[in-house]
């Protein structure tokens, strides 16, 4: 917890994640004797994992709607998942924290909460791994790992080649490194399955002048005390939703003004 901000931070998909999840969210309201001003889930660096559990932790926030979908090669060799009802944190605003090292499992929540409106995504561009694989045995020590299908979002996105662009670009100016750091993604890599459905994303021309709210450099985030500023930033964004103090009331005893 943080400024009233509940953080939670997925670092895989393992069999326990949603029931974790739901622990963690109880945890942060009862340290708070409240529901705090909103949630952020970091799936920063999170490769992923049990497809169960990335619709699992989606239908956390979600109260309804299709999760994911699975698509074979067949027309009608398609899967789909949805949530029930029933959102943990009864509406509170949701940030969602992606980069270049979100990848698969964390792709499908981070694109749910996105397309179901549900969350707002910052950090960078994810990592764009949208493709199924099927281990299929052939003796008691050898296996096939066979790609067999495609994960496609709600909105019938296939985040396979291009990933997801959050809806705020964040860069992590608390590495001293960030501009320079190479950033592998699945675009990147020799043979990698061609998305020919792929939208390419709008292009804003560069005006070459610095954005104002990214000119710190990690020096004057460390005298701050700032070691995680995408967090930092995503924190503050939550905070100034929090709801303003009531107005104190001058007057009589009681707080009365005495007028009638």
């Amino acid at each position: 917890m943080k400024d009233n901000v509940g953080i939670i931070n997925v670092n895989t998909f393992s069999r326990s994640t949603t029931d974790e999840a739901l622990a963690a969210i109880a945890i942060i309201k009862k340290s708070l004797g409240h529901a705090p001003t909103g949630y952020i889930v970091d799936l920063r660096s999170n490769p992923g994992g049990l497809l169960d559990q990335a619709v699992g932790l989606s239908d956390v926030f979600l109260e309804r709607g299709e999760v994911v979908s699975q698509r074979g090669r067949g027309k009608g060799d398609i899967e789909r998942y949805y949530a029930q009802a029933g959102d943990a944190t009864q509406g509170a605003p949701i940030i969602v924290l992606v980069d270049a090292g979100s990848a698969s499992a964390a792709e499908i929540v981070a694109a749910a909460l996105q397309d179901h409106h549900r969350a707002l995504l910052m950090g960078e561009k994810t990592f764009g791994k949208g493709s199924v694989q099927t281990l299929l045995p052939l003796t008691d020590k050898t296996a096939l790992r066979l790609t067999t299908a495609r994960y496609y979002t709600p909105s019938g996105r296939s985040v396979q080649e291009g990933g997801i662009t959050p809806d705020i670009e964040v860069p992590q100016l608390s590495d001293p490194d960030y501009k320079s750091r190479p950033r592998l993604r699945e675009a990147d890599l020799r043979r990698h399955l061609i998305n020919e459905l792929a939208v390419k994303d709008d292009v804003i021309e560069d005006d070459g002048k610095p954005d104002p709210r990214f000119v710190a450099t990690p020096d004057d985030l460390k005298r701050k005390g700032i070691d995680d500023f995408q967090l930092y930033y995503a924190v503050q964004a939550l905070t100034r939703l929090a709801p303003p103090a009531p107005a104190a009331v001058a007057g009589g005893p009681g707080g009365k003004t005495g007028k009638r």
